[in-house]
């Protein structure tokens, strides 16, 4: 096995993958030898551009469209992903939206939604994915765990967000997923932990970076001074799917750049 290639033999599915983060660690998991199923819910022809790009570098993948929040569909889209690579060895739990609102004045429909996307959706897939983990067991030439579950958190999973009650509650739900799932699931040799993104350049918070106004607004949060981006976190996902991290699990590993340090408080406080 190239050193680079440490993912070998193994088949990744990553949720909400055609585009952002999604697709930064789609991307980096193809070129460490992961097949990769690349999961969407709208704009097919992202989807399709992402596994064009992981194909382009020597890869395999396939698009799969299923709304992460609605059973039904989650289930065949797993049944699809094992009929096309056979297993599936490493789930990514990266599927997410923001509806924002001052708290008196969001709507049950706009908490719901993001709920039901942001932590009802890992719920789905990471019980689909540790089905699976469970009826194929250990094999051992590919992986000394049985599987991986990367749940996409946040720093919101510990900095409160005004405005963003209902996002904010979505991610301190997923620790507590994913620290009772590994807990729970460790004896069976799956791995799960959490990835929590600070400020990173995605399409969802365009308006965070996108003038010289805003991004040094935002610097003022970030003591390393620059805001990531989705290859950060596609280097940290190829890390925590391999067996370099084998002794990880039940983890919430930011990568922020500082921001859960609290720079506002370098002066003050």
């Amino acid at each position: 096995m190239h050193a680079d290639k440490k993912l070998s033999g193994q088949t990744a599915l990553v949720t909400g993958a055609n585009s952002g983060i999604g697709e930064g660690v789609a991307i980096a998991l193809g070129a460490a030898g992961a097949s990769v199923i690349v999961n969407y819910v709208s704009r097919p022809e992202a989807a399709d551009a992402v596994v064009a790009q992981i194909k382009a570098a020597g890869g395999d993948a396939i698009a799969l469209q299923a709304d992460v929040s609605k059973e039904d569909q989650v289930i065949g889209m797993f049944e699809q992903a094992i009929a096309h690579f056979g297993t599936i060895d490493i789930l990514v739990n990266n599927a997410g939206l923001q509806k924002d609102a001052r708290f008196h004045e969001m709507t049950l429909a706009q908490w719901q939604l993001v709920i039901d996307v942001n932590l009802t959706g890992q719920f789905l897939c990471a019980r689909e994915a540790i089905k699976e983990f469970l009826k194929r067991g250990v094999v051992a030439e590919r992986s000394a765990a049985c599987g991986k579950i990367i749940c996409m958190s946040s720093v919101h999973e510990m900095i409160p967000w005004a405005g963003h009650a209902n996002y904010a509650s979505s991610k301190g739900a997923i620790k507590m997923l994913m620290q009772t799932l590994a807990q729970e699931y460790g004896g069976s040799k799956i791995r799960v932990n959490s990835i929590c993104p600070g400020a990173i350049k995605t399409p969802i918070n365009t308006a965070a970076w996108s003038t010289p106004e805003a991004y040094n607004s935002l610097m003022t949060l970030i003591p390393y001074n620059r805001i990531g981006v989705p290859d950060d976190i596609g280097k940290l996902a190829v890390f925590l799917a391999s067996d370099d991290s084998d002794y990880i699990t039940g983890a919430s590993i930011f990568i922020d750049g500082g921001m859960t340090v609290f720079e506002g408080f370098a002066t003050g406080g």
